[in-house]
């Protein structure tokens, strides 16, 4: 053995795992088939559950459920009759009161039982159908069977289908699989793996991705038994766990050919890239699991999952990566290191002369990036929170010309959004009294029988003349909210607008709590493992501004539409769905922060050796520049075959990952960060005498040529 291997944790780790290689490929290789089995299970265990509890509109809602069970915050679907007149009034209720027999758990609220609500204008008759909550993303079949049976009922009548979530799913119903986007994301990530390493070790961070994702989901299959993981997390395990694991796995088999290439032995290469390269890893791993761990401290529980689940992703991929890694290169590492391409002894050319390009020119170099930051994050301030509106669905499929008929015909866009407000039987016709007269509301009735009064309790519905699914359309929920406050008769107010205001103000009410709870955990370790209290500060600051830049493309691209139309055929949002930018910035602010860690911790390592700042930074990005735009372009492919989904609250949050990996990789490490480095010169390595002292952030190899001066 080498005797300049520096025996710190992970060298340790690596001669402890290849004296038990044996076993540790027959433990992850167990794992990797109990989790192929694993996969297929979590699918029918995932929550699509978008409940605030405690907040006053899913208090509501609950009621609503436990008294008639359908309704709530679940919007209806809308049977539309058209050709409805006096001359078929009669046969309309006949076929309508059959049907509802026939599914009881299904509520309708129509013109008959309704008819201060005007569902009959023009001679379409609107019939709402307030189902259960919903058990997949898919829209429940049962309004299609009411529909088809309306139409075997009423031959001569014209029966269609319509609704918020009919809208949202019809004509993306088709789309790739998880599995299948995994597959295509795998292939390109292979393409770029060939590409960095021109030799068949490519396919050793693809094996290293199949056990982490696997393992994954053999670990998220237990935890399903103890919480609820949404739904969302099945799609970032495989498609950010692959990304994350080949990225990690790229960084030590890059660091074990270039210490094969300094001369070192295959053994001692290994435990060097475990005592570097694996040190970051680790250190990178920690960073993306502190972001999506702050997660929890939001009271929702699809975050909270999702934080929990997603925080397994870089956990498991740290494992497999510091274990299984480690093996393979010394079993099969050299055979598979063919053809060999000898390794530039002094990185990446190109990289080294952007580096010295940028140290030579760094107040220009951050002049030019700070401004298409700016430029990038202008719209950020026009962002609305909420869900897509109706104008941004197809109008060529069947749900969306029906809802256009109903706009036609003197419906205004709340007729999908309606409210319910509920009360005590007695106070029924006094409330409905003054939710009319509500400032937004165009519409308002206590239905009979059934569908209005049920247990003790009255509900009483409310049409708003705006569809309130975002930010921008909340007035009429405000107005309902208001009157709820001042007027102790009434219980509560529900539907999709009072929840997305109740889940508006629960996730981003708590916001400042988990950006500080990030900020301080991330501060501290990247302090404590570069030994650098500017560059830390540094790191934290411009991941803000990263973020930013991308939440303004974010907001460009799907709220206004500029790109969303050109690329996937769907029209301007009007907003972002209220879950996405802070799920977007738990995962980028980890993810981006990797390319972070594998650049400082090179370039401490360089200055660490020649005491010099400028030639640390071109060192450092000669040797790892190539390396992280290649991981990034791999996360950047997982993100595009993310997109693929058939869901568009998917596309919107892998648009917004991809995005911010690329401004991330290339303007603000590739640009600022070297500029912000040069800049602050010696106070970059500047440290408390009172702060921890632990092993230095990073260990110089032997053979690194310390003569070069810049």
């Amino acid at each position: 053995m080498n005797n300049s291997v520096p025996n710190n944790f992970f060298s340790k780790l690596g001669r402890g795992v290849l004296a038990h290689r044996r076993l540790v490929v027959i433990i992850w290789v167990l794992l990797f088939l109990a989790g192929g089995v694993a996969a297929g299970k979590v699918v029918n265990r995932l929550s699509y559950n978008f409940a605030t509890p405690g907040q006053p509109g899913y208090v509501a809602s609950q009621k609503i459920l436990r008294h008639f069970g359908n309704g709530g915050q679940n919007p209806p679907a809308i049977a539309v009759i058209t050709g409805v007149d006096n001359a078929n009034t009669a046969t309309v209720l006949h076929a309508l009161t059959t049907v509802a027999q026939q599914y009881p758990s299904i509520r309708f609220v129509d013109s008959f039982n309704a008819p201060r609500l005007d569902l009959l204008q023009h001679g379409d008759e609107v019939v709402y159908l307030f189902g259960g909550p919903p058990t997949s993303l898919a829209p429940s079949t049962v309004p299609n069977q009411i529909t088809a049976g309306l139409s075997h009922d009423l031959p001569t009548l014209h029966v269609a289908l319509t609704g918020e979530a009919q809208l949202a799913s019809a004509g993306k119903s088709s789309g790739f699989g998880v599995l299948a986007e995994t597959i295509i994301a795998g292939i390109g990530a292979l393409a770029i793996l060939a590409f960095v390493f021109a030799s068949v070790l490519a396919i050793i961070p693809l094996v290293i991705a199949a056990v982490s994702i696997l393992a994954t989901f053999l670990i998220l299959l237990g935890l399903s038994y103890l919480t609820s993981v949404a739904f969302v997390v099945e799609f970032l395990v495989s498609l950010i766990g692959l990304g994350i694991a080949i990225d990690y796995s790229l960084l030590i088999v890059t660091r074990w050919r270039e210490e094969r290439g300094n001369g070192l032995a295959n053994r001692d290469a290994i435990l060097m890239s475990m005592a570097t390269a694996g040190r970051s890893v680790a250190l990178s791993g920690i960073t993306v699991a502190v972001g999506l761990l702050a997660l929890i401290v939001l009271p929702v529980p699809l975050l909270r999952s999702t934080g929990i689940g997603g925080v397994l992703i870089p956990i498991i991929s740290i494992a497999v990566v510091l274990t299984l890694l480690p093996v393979l290169l010394s079993l099969v590492g050299e055979r598979l290191d063919w053809p060999h391409r000898k390794i530039a002894k002094g990185g990446s050319p190109a990289w080294h002369r952007i580096g010295t390009f940028i140290t030579g020119h760094a107040w220009p170099s951050l002049i030019f990036a700070g401004v298409l930051i700016i430029v990038f994050a202008l719209p950020i301030f026009s962002i609305r929170l909420g869900q897509d509106q109706a104008g941004s669905q197809s109008s060529s499929t069947p749900a969306a010309r029906t809802y256009h008929a109903l706009l036609r015909a003197g419906y205004t866009p709340g007729i999908l959004s309606p409210m319910e407000v509920i009360e005590g039987p007695s106070q029924a016709a006094h409330v409905t009294s003054m939710v009319r007269s509500t400032p937004g509301i165009v519409g308002a009735a206590h239905p009979t029988g059934l569908s209005g009064t049920r247990s003790g309790l009255a509900d009483v519905i409310a049409i708003p003349n705006v569809e309130t699914v975002n930010s921008a359309n909340f007035a009429p929920v405000n107005a309902l909210d208001s009157l709820a406050q001042h007027h102790p008769s009434i219980i509560g107010v529900a539907g999709l607008g009072p929840n997305d205001l109740d889940s508006t103000n629960a996730i981003y009410g708590q916001t400042p709590l988990m950006l500080g709870i990030i900020a301080i955990l991330t501060f501290v370790l990247l302090s404590t493992a570069l030994k650098s209290v500017i560059l830390a500060i540094k790191a934290v600051i411009v991941n803000l501004f990263s973020l930013a830049a991308t939440f303004g493309i974010l907001t460009w691209f799907w709220q206004s539409g500029h790109l969303s139309k050109l690329i996937f055929g769907i029209p301007a949002t009007g907003a972002i769905t209220f879950w996405i930018p802070i799920s977007t910035f738990a995962f980028l602010f980890g993810l981006s922060m990797d390319y972070e860690v594998f650049i400082l911790t090179r370039i401490r390592e360089e200055y660490d050796v020649t005491k010099s700042t400028r030639t640390a930074i071109i060192n450092g990005l000669s040797r790892t520049g190539k390396l992280v735009t290649s991981a990034a372009l791999i996360l950047f492919l997982a993100f595009a075959s993310l997109a693929s989904a058939p869901i568009t609250d998917i596309r919107v949050l892998a648009t917004g990952l991809g995005i911010g990996i690329l401004v991330d990789a290339t303007i603000i490490r590739g640009i600022a960060v070297p500029a912000l480095i040069q800049l602050f010169g010696r106070l970059n390595w500047w440290i408390p005498s009172w702060w921890p002292h632990r092993e230095a952030s990073t260990t110089s190899s032997p053979l690194v040529d310390v003569s070069a001066t810049h």
